[in-house]
């Protein structure tokens, strides 16, 4: 049993590098497609960034995603072992077709799943968690357009004298800020997803009895409730891992949405990537696990739509709303058939 909850803690931390892969493109292709830096060094000013947010953000998220969306009774290690793979195997669907979807609804999805193959409805804990979360879903990109679209026409009146040259100068290193808050919010919300899963793990019962008494290394994995900040070396690793899934950089994703959705000039990826930011540190602030692509989709949108509405590639958009509705019932089906194959082959 130790041997098993170790492994699915490295599929957890897999999980959050494939987040950072999948994701990188939130963080950078506003900055890319701009010009403003290349994507190497996109990459790198977004990892570090994302690693950042271990001395500024709280684990509010971690804490919902432990107890806020199952019975915390039925959480066992096939349980969070069937989320992660419904959520890794939707993700690299995605980003091999290179399409952002949410690694956030895909993870709660994938919780969602494995707790109705496991115990039916009365597995999933239908409370303020699942209602914010589901609100977020259709707010957050219409927050993000909304913070967008009034950041350009705030910057338009300001500005409107001063030729477009002399506005690239001023917002080319205010774009550097830009981005940095932006990679500091996706970090400070998606990496708090996988210390809930860790820490939810760790504190069922089966966790709980394998590490109870340890003295060695092991001691550091005993959990006494899923309630508890998690344990330092969680919150450092889970950031480490999302930071170097970014640093490697899922550059699919980064097309589509540094230059696919619509064009963009310093100025528009300074809005985008402030509106989309502060929206997405308040959902931390406030314990919602919001998708960082939902929000950074929505701001560009909004920002696009300041020059005129034709400027948006309405068409590819709807193609990524769909893949949104999609993510939370695909990634909760590979869940449920992932959780009734390790039931299987590991019955608890």
């Amino acid at each position: 049993m130790v041997t098993y909850i170790l492994a699915i803690v490295l599929i957890a931390f897999v999980f959050d590098f494939i987040n950072g892969f999948h994701d990188s493109a939130n963080s950078i292709a506003t900055i890319v497609g701009t010009r403003v830096l290349s994507p190497f060094a996109a990459v790198v000013w977004a990892a570090v960034f994302n690693f950042s947010a271990l001395f500024v953000v709280e684990t509010a998220v971690a804490k919902a995603v432990a107890t806020g969306f199952v019975d915390v009774g039925i959480v066992d290690p096939n349980l969070m072992c069937a989320a992660l793979l419904g959520a890794i195997i939707w993700n690299l669907i995605t980003w091999y077709y290179g399409i952002p979807s949410s690694s956030s609804h895909a993870l709660i999805g994938g919780l969602a799943g494995a707790a109705l193959a496991k115990a039916g409805m009365a597995g999933i804990t239908f409370g303020a968690k699942w209602i914010q979360t589901l609100v977020a879903i259709a707010l957050s990109p219409t927050l993000g357009a909304l913070m967008g679209f009034l950041l350009m026409v705030t910057v338009f009146n300001l500005f409107k004298r001063v030729t477009p040259h002399r506005v690239d100068k001023v917002f080319r290193p205010g774009q550097l800020l830009s981005s940095a808050l932006l990679s500091l919010a996706h970090g400070g919300n998606d990496a708090q997803k996988t210390m809930g899963i860790i820490v939810g793990l760790l504190a069922s019962s089966q966790a709980q009895t394998a590490f109870r008494g340890e003295t060695g290394w092991l001691r550091f994995f005993y959990v006494p409730s899923a309630e508890v900040t998690p344990p330092i070396w969680v919150e450092v690793l889970a950031y480490l891992a999302i930071s170097l899934g970014t640093l490697f950089g899922g550059w699919r994703i980064v097309h589509t949405m540094g230059s696919r959705i619509t064009r963009l000039r310093p100025v528009g990826g300074f809005c985008a990537e402030t509106g989309g930011g502060l929206v997405i540190l308040v959902a931390s602030f406030l314990g919602i696990p919001v998708s960082t692509t939902h929000t950074i989709t929505g701001s560009i949108v909004g920002v696009g739509a300041t020059n005129r509405l034709s400027a948006v590639r309405w068409g590819l958009a709807g193609r990524i709303v769909w893949a949104w509705i999609l993510t939370i019932p695909a990634s909760a089906l590979m869940a449920v058939l992932s959780y009734l194959l390790l039931a299987r082959l590991m019955p608890m």
